[in-house]
């Protein structure tokens, strides 16, 4: 069964606070989906564990929904009891909805990690609410992706803040007894006067501002924008124009993974952004779509387990992350999810054996062409010093200029 993660965050006018005044997270100016960062991006001292002693009998997790599931609703889905019973450290679960809740709970000190997706992780970090991992400590750390490793939504100048979960790219979907010819771009759900207006879907959330402006990148070059989460206001401005035009040829904005599924099944939309795991489902209802991950690539996720900096029971943390981070629990978890395992051996442990190929688990190329959600800031995440950019409280403004 795949599941699907909740709405990414509705309404996160506060997501640039605490982020504003951390300086610069941009390093070189590589403009591919898995750019690192570093440069002027200071951090706050926060010591980093360098040895691992006795369990403390308990743990505190946040997680996304179905990240830490105990077989109390469905007892064969249980990733949580074998871990209680290998290490003795009761696990304590709350789940939360939003990315934005997620980081409000982590500032209580109530828990000790969590499970964080690139438009939180950088917050954590630049607040001080999360300490730098060290992987030596986990060992299964040593089989996640390297493509995952490192990345701009995980770490600062080299350093891990924490483990990589899981992952996935938006992906560009269509009805094929309506969309006669199968599209390559973008463009398809952008362009003006679509034959398809009043079919199209969109994500409904100040994030999908980054699929206008990656659709920019590559359709107005003189723009310049490298990096779809580093947007002067000049180039905000003109990805609000295409999302304005677009608005009149949308006929549903989706969060609920659910009700998108169904409109794509009633042939209410036709065409628009979506999940693999969307996919799968209207496949075995019979739906006649299809899905790709178009030329100039897309948005997507990918998640991080991350320590509290001020952890009590920071011995059981690193038990969670790297029992969570092992093959059979990665294989069940996302699986059961619908994303792309992070460790590379959990494709073979799978029960689709097929699972990993849909999700282009092992396809480092495929990865390489996602932008994956990461918070825009006001010091620019491309590397320019000689403009500010826009940061999410802005996004979220421009948002609700764009749907009236």
């Amino acid at each position: 069964m795949n599941m699907r993660r909740w709405s990414l965050m509705a309404g996160v006018c506060a997501l640039a606070l605490g982020m504003s005044a951390c300086g610069d997270s941009g390093d070189d100016g590589d403009s591919d989906g898995s750019t690192a960062q570093g440069g002027d991006f200071t951090v706050p001292d926060v010591p980093m564990k360098d040895s691992l002693g006795d369990m403390e009998g308990e743990v505190n997790i946040l997680a996304w929904p179905y990240y830490a599931e105990d077989g109390s609703a469905d007892k064969s889905v249980d990733w949580v009891t074998p871990f209680e019973k290998e290490t003795g450290c009761q696990a304590n679960v709350k789940y939360f909805g939003t990315s934005d809740e997620a980081v409000n709970l982590m500032k209580t000190g109530d828990w000790d990690v969590v499970s964080a997706s690139g438009d939180a992780s950088l917050r954590l970090i630049a607040a001080g609410d999360v300490a730098p991992v060290n992987t030596d400590l986990v060992p299964n750390y040593a089989d996640i992706q390297d493509f995952l490793k490192d990345r701009d939504w995980n770490s600062v100048d080299g350093q891990m803040y924490g483990i990589p979960h899981g992952w996935g790219a938006n992906l560009l979907m269509w009805r094929t007894d309506v969309v006669k010819e199968a599209p390559t771009s973008w463009s398809s759900v952008f362009e003006a006067d679509s034959p398809y207006a009043g079919e199209i879907t969109a994500y409904d959330s100040p994030i999908y501002i980054a699929d206008a402006a990656l659709y920019l990148m590559n359709t107005q070059p003189d723009l310049g924008i490298e990096n779809p989460y580093a947007l002067d206001e000049d180039q905000l401005q003109a990805a609000i124009e295409v999302l304005k035009t677009q608005r009149d040829q949308v006929g549903e904005y989706w969060s609920d993974y659910l009700k998108h599924i169904q409109s794509f099944k009633t042939g209410d939309s036709v065409i628009g952004t979506t999940w693999q795991s969307n996919v799968n489902a209207l496949v075995a209802e019979k739906a006649p779509v299809k899905a790709i991950l178009p030329d100039e690539g897309s948005t997507g996720w990918s998640d991080t387990w991350m320590v509290a900096s001020d952890s009590p029971h920071s011995n059981c943390a690193y038990a969670w992350m790297n029992h969570i981070a092992s093959a059979k629990i990665q294989a069940q978890v996302t699986e059961y999810y619908g994303e792309a395992p992070a460790n590379a051996e959990a494709c073979k442990l799978t029960v689709d054996k097929g699972f990993c190929d849909t999700y282009h688990a092992d396809d480092a190329a495929y990865a390489d062409k996602i932008w994956y959600w990461t918070t825009p800031i006001e010091e620019c995440l491309d590397g320019r010093t000689d403009v500010k950019c826009t940061d999410y409280g802005r996004w979220t403004q421009a948002w609700t200029e764009v749907k009236g």
